[in-house]
């Protein structure tokens, strides 16, 4: 879909909008779009020069992403300028490039600033970025909350690891389970154990084999062997387990662990 829209947004001559897609599209597993975000750059150039801070963010974002190490001074002047010009984007990738030595000297401090300014621009990026640098635990928690609301799941999962590790079980599976509804694979993981082993809540071993039965739907197969451990401990009636599969939208993974756990001891439900 998004290198759908990035192609017709380039044959509109929109390099800008063609540019955010391919990125979109890339992010998301396209090869194709990555080659076709770095084949943007000779479009952007011109519009950053003339004083487009969006282009020139999303040029220095390119550079810094798709193109080689010799790239990273054009990068750093594009990312610096839209920086400079208040635009959250660029204040977080500037900051990002300050804060990891990237074709510029290390400064963590300026880094954390810029993160500021990016996150009070609305930015969830750095919001998430100022929530790994910043020296206030509470602040950490408010932008990391404020990102995953914002849309950043992966935030949503860190937030629950830095709650979990503060004894906020509640609140922590909350953001687990948000994440994991989002497609966050690590937090799939993370709820479908802790309704297993009740924590944050009661046991609930419907809920733990729904979760285990999404990480399979997304490609990750680990959980299904807990879920067989826990339909084979008696756990898990076949009503539960068909239960569990529709939550989780794959009742087929449900006959199949009704079969392959249950198998001669299979009851009528």
């Amino acid at each position: 879909m998004h290198l759908d829209e990035g192609r017709r947004a380039a044959e509109a001559g929109d390099w800008v909008a063609a540019g955010h897609a391919f990125l979109r599209a890339a992010a998301e597993g396209s090869a194709e779009s990555g080659e076709s975000a770095a084949r943007v750059v000779a479009e952007l150039e011109p519009l950053a020069d003339g004083g487009s801070a969006e282009a020139a963010a999303l040029l220095a974002g390119i550079c810094l992403e798709y193109l080689d190490e010799s790239d990273l001074p054009t990068a750093v002047r594009y990312a610096r300028a839209a920086a400079d010009a208040g635009l959250p984007a660029g204040q977080r990738l500037y900051g990002h490039m300050l804060a990891r030595a990237l074709g510029v000297a290390e400064d963590r401090e300026r880094a954390r600033g810029l993160f500021r300014a990016a996150a009070q621009g609305g930015d969830t990026c750095g919001m998430f970025n100022l929530a790994q640098v910043t020296d206030d635990p509470e602040e950490s928690l408010r932008m990391l909350e404020a990102a995953a609301r914002g849309g950043l799941v992966d935030a949503g999962a860190v937030l629950a690891d830095r709650l979990s590790a503060v004894d906020r079980d509640e609140e922590a599976l909350c953001w687990y389970v948000r994440a994991a509804e989002r497609g966050h694979t690590g937090a799939m993981n993370a709820a479908a154990c802790w309704y297993r082993d009740g924590f944050g809540t009661e046991p609930d071993p419907v809920q733990a084999v729904r979760w285990f039965f999404v990480m399979l739907a997304h490609g990750d197969g680990d959980g299904i062997h807990e879920a067989i451990q826990l339909a084979r401990a008696g756990a898990l009636t076949e009503q539960d387990i068909r239960e569990a599969g529709r939550l989780a939208g794959t009742p087929g993974a449900a006959e199949s662990l009704i079969g392959t756990a249950l198998g001669d001891t299979r009851t009528s439900t």
